[in-house]
């Protein structure tokens, strides 16, 4: 019998193996920023005492709520645990007028089940970071002290406020964290995190092609050599185009859903990459 339960720092070697199994790329400080986030709102399947599945929420203000990690241990995958996982998060997510997630194209199906809606199209994108930077980049290191007014420019176009995630990232990845400005107002940001498998560049919020570009510029600077993922969006096709250019190639392609009125959808053509999957 599978039992579920609120998921407790306890979890997060299980989380991490079950990461690991599917070839995912968390680390310990990524389970803990969600049950961080979302005390007692993430969920955990068992099976005598055994964690054999996760699924996390995220509430971004009264705006909309996140649903991610979905995974399920590949010995009881086909039995229906990946969908009383997202049923568990649907109960804890009731109350909530919009619920969002980025879906695999395997896992559509399911969403659309449970009366998901696609929004748009991303990529995960792959890449061996250059030896040398792909142009010449305007951007600047950011500080934390620039965190108020990037919070601010992010809110207009991610369309909620996640100040406290955004420090969380400055924290973890300073070398990933460039802001480009004109006469010291924001035209985009970049941050970045690091993975088991990964170095992830995003999200990259920016009012236009260029600002990303110089953006991402920076931060593979900082990546040299490394493997590199960033979660794209496909709203400009010179973004794309570029980001091949540069030698990355499309890992999978990922499907944002959502649930609900979708009021406040924010302004997705800015968002060149996503925070990831399990934020948003």
């Amino acid at each position: 019998m599978i039992v579920f339960r609120s998921m407790t720092d306890s979890d997060i070697a299980a989380g991490l193996a079950l990461c690991g199994a599917a070839g995912w790329n968390q680390l310990a400080r990524d389970w803990k920023i969600l049950l961080h986030l979302s005390p007692g709102d993430c969920r955990v399947a068992t099976v005598n005492d055994k964690v054999i599945g996760t699924v996390t929420t995220l509430r971004y203000e009264k705006y909309f709520s996140w649903i991610g990690m979905v995974l399920v241990d590949p010995a009881y995958r086909g039995r229906g645990t990946g969908r009383q996982l997202l049923d568990e998060a649907l109960q804890v997510l009731q109350h909530e007028e919009t619920i969002k997630l980025d879906a695999t194209q395997a896992g559509r199906e399911l969403y659309l089940k449970l009366n998901f809606v696609d929004e748009y199209h991303l990529s995960r994108m792959t890449t061996i970071a250059p030896a040398k930077s792909p142009s010449v980049s305007a951007a600047r290191p950011v500080h934390k002290k620039d965190m108020d007014t990037i919070a601010n420019f992010d809110n207009q176009i991610f369309g909620a406020d996640r100040q406290s995630l955004l420090e969380w990232m400055l924290t973890g990845a300073p070398e990933l964290a460039f802001v480009l400005e004109d006469n010291k107002v924001i035209r985009g940001y970049c941050l970045g995190r690091h993975g088991h498998n990964f170095t992830q560049v995003g999200p990259v919020v920016a009012g236009n092609y260029e600002v990303a570009k110089e953006l991402v510029a920076a931060a593979l600077f900082n990546c040299i050599d490394q493997p590199v993922i960033l979660d794209a969006m496909h709203f400009d096709p010179e973004w794309i185009g570029w980001l091949c250019s540069i030698g990355f190639a499309e890992q999978r392609s990922l499907i944002r859903m959502y649930r609900g009125s979708n009021r406040f959808p924010g302004l997705p053509e800015k968002q060149f990459a996503i925070l990831g999957p399990e934020f948003g």
